[in-house]
């Protein structure tokens, strides 16, 4: 049973497709205010439980709670405890900045009262106010990156899905992104799972990790235990040790998660 600090929890979650066990009966927990990085190969089960954290995916079986609220039976209540980056691009590159807040807030019933302040205030976190009114069609990779953290944030979650959020961007921004989210988590309290191929950023970054490997999780902890669990130095090496040195192939579903979400909010406008 999750203690009152815990905001996520996961028990004997298990995910089928057809014969195939994308997820076995994985558990684990995160705390509150926590930055707990979720990493695994590919085809591991990383993104499998992902959709399920998010709502997207039904577990076959086992129990999965955000925020108190029963993932499976509770959805609308889950969803409105987090905010999610996907991996692939999700915004409307025909809207402005300000047009795209504005529509996730529309999403999400926000206040048209309360809509401005909120806007401008993430989009100077950001600092993109001063391209509210470009198109998105406009901005670079990371500059979308930035906007997209700023959209996830409108509707004031406890928790903030990242899902390979610095893919494909440069140091620089990488960095700067980072920079972002361990002010969110220290100075508002939110909690951030993330995941990550880049194993350098969760060794910097996440205060706990789980390595999840062919449905399993095989290890968790801290960056120094997970190195004395394997008799390492460094989170790549026991990383490496934990899952082997053989490349993989994506054998999970293609992720076209930001893709269906950019779907979702172009329905909600035509309604």
């Amino acid at each position: 049973m999750a203690d009152e600090k815990t905001i996520i929890s996961a028990h004997d979650l298990v995910k089928r497709f057809g014969d195939v066990k994308a997820v076995n009966g994985i558990s684990f927990e995160v705390k509150k205010g926590e930055i707990f990085a979720f990493l695994g190969p590919n085809g591991a089960g990383k993104s499998t439980t992902i959709k399920m954290l998010t709502t997207m995916l039904r577990p076959t079986s086992g129990e999965l709670r955000l925020a108190g609220h029963d993932v499976t039976r509770e959805r609308d209540s889950a969803r409105k405890a987090f905010g999610i980056v996907f991996q692939d691009p999700s915004l409307d590159e025909e809207l402005t900045a300000y047009e795209n807040m504005d529509l996730h807030a529309s999403l999400y019933s926000i206040p048209k009262s309360k809509r401005p302040a909120r806007i401008q205030t993430l989009l100077e976190l950001v600092e993109l106010w001063n391209r509210h009114d470009s198109y998105v069609k406009t901005f670079s990779g990371g500059m979308r990156r930035r906007l997209e953290i700023a959209r996830g944030l409108l509707h004031e979650p406890k928790i903030l899905f990242l899902d390979e959020p610095t893919l494909g961007l440069d140091t620089q921004t990488r960095n700067l992104m980072w920079d972002y989210v361990q002010k969110l988590s220290h100075e508002k309290g939110m909690t951030i799972f993330f995941t990550t191929h880049y194993l350098e950023e969760a060794e910097a970054v996440a205060e706990r990790i789980a390595i999840i490997d062919q449905g399993t999780i095989v290890a968790s902890g801290t960056t120094t235990q997970l190195c004395k669990q394997t008799d390492t130095k460094t989170l790549e090496e026991a990383y490496l040790k934990l899952t082997g040195r053989t490349l993989r192939d994506e054998s999970e579903s293609g992720n076209n998660d930001g893709m269906n979400f950019k779907m979702a909010l172009r329905n909600r406008r035509l309604r």
